[in-house]
């Protein structure tokens, strides 16, 4: 192996066997969120190097150079490495493949990208060297890309079973808010233009696609077979990235509750309900869904044992009024421990809001990500 290999491999492996072990000291009383950190596919002595990864792919590029979809890009090389690997959770040795796919292009040649970055055209070539020739193009067919993965054949992606991630997950009960209503948090976010409500549906009810709306600070990826109902999505957030230097952690939520307008009086009921508790309990916090508004589709996500946040769920709802169609984000939340409360606090609060669209820019809120994403293409001038 070339020095420069060795000493890239070896410190790898000494970062990450150093945050996990870091991570496992001063994370010893909440054991259950410090079980967290990381990914089902990445296992915390990988950490380090996946992270930096992802960091050369966007956080340390320029912003004036960064591609949102470039870091989704980078997620779906290492998810469809953990794939071809039989699902097995990449650890600290496996910077080495890396390495050799990428490092040329990210600490040799400084002609299309600085030196530590990987532009999008690096990606590609580094993905083909460890993939093969087949990735650039699969990556690109949205009947080849599901899951956050990329499929060399279409028999191949038939044949994925989403719940492989479920052997690293560590997937508690579910935990709804137990609080008395009047202790709760009840809470609104504003609401996000979509250009087509049928457009925000087909997304929504294909869960596979959810990666694709993956933003700076979040994403959702399923780990159920089927549709949106009763669907179980990982989430993996990230904070410090405003720094450059992401620090993730995950959470489950599954889908509990899904109405539509194919049942209009189910649907009124879960809006009046939810409005109703805004109005009670939340403070000064707007209707989720506007009076004279017609609701099309609500849906709660329920948190299970270890989520960031605590016991609670989010819901969303997607309305139509004078103005166009919107989707919402509004959630309910018991008191947080004091260690997640904490956390919340210093990083997690501004991501939370950001992500559901409160104040953000359109690369940190997945729902802008969907607005933009099934918005109809411009047509040819």
């Amino acid at each position: 192996m070339a020095p420069q290999r060795t000493v890239y491999a070896l410190a790898a492996v000494g970062a990450g066997t150093g945050a996990y072990l870091g991570l496992r000291a001063w994370r010893s009383a909440p054991s259950r969120f410090a079980h967290m950190s990381g990914s089902s596919v990445v296992a915390p002595d990988a950490a380090a190097w996946v992270t930096d990864f992802l960091n050369a792919a966007y956080f340390r590029r320029r912003p004036e150079l960064r591609d949102l979809d470039d870091l989704r890009l980078a997620f779906a090389i290492v998810t469809t490495r953990w794939h071809r690997l039989g699902y097995r959770r990449l650890r600290a040795p496996d910077a080495l493949p890396f390495h050799r796919a990428f490092g040329r292009g990210r600490f040799l040649d400084g002609s299309r990208s600085p030196r530590g970055t990987l532009a999008r055209e690096q990606l590609l070539e580094g993905a083909a060297a460890l993939h093969g020739d087949w990735f650039e193009a699969a990556y690109a067919d949205d009947e080849r890309r599901g899951w956050g993965i990329a499929f060399e054949t279409l028999d191949e992606r038939a044949a994925y079973r989403p719940e492989e991630r479920l052997r690293s997950a560590s997937l508690g009960p579910l935990t709804p808010e137990r609080a008395p209503r009047p202790e709760q948090t009840w809470h609104t976010y504003p609401p996000v233009d979509v250009p087509s409500a049928e457009g925000v549906i087909a997304a929504l009810t294909r869960p596979e696609t959810w990666p694709d709306y993956a933003t700076e600070i979040g994403r959702f990826t399923p780990v159920r077979s089927g549709g949106l109902e009763g669907q179980t999505f990982e989430i993996e957030v990230a904070a410090g990235t405003a720094q450059g230097r992401p620090l993730y952690t995950r959470g489950y939520v599954t889908v509990t509750t899904l109405v539509t307008s194919a049942d209009e009086a189910a649907l009124r009921a879960y809006v009046d309900e939810l409005n109703d508790g805004l109005a009670r309990y939340g403070r000064d916090e707007p209707a989720a869904v506007p009076e004279g508004a017609t609701p099309l589709v609500g849906f709660d996500l329920t948190t299970h044992e270890g989520h960031f946040m605590g016991a609670g769920h989010n819901r969303l709802v997607l309305y139509e009024d004078d103005a166009g169609a919107h989707v919402r984000a509004a959630g309910t939340w018991d008191p947080m421990p004091w260690h997640l409360e904490q956390a919340y606090r210093r990083a997690g609060r501004d991501a939370q809001h950001a992500f559901w669209g409160q104040g953000a820019r359109e690369e940190q809120s997945m729902l802008h990500q969907i607005a933009l994403r099934t918005a109809p293409a411009a047509a040819p001038a």
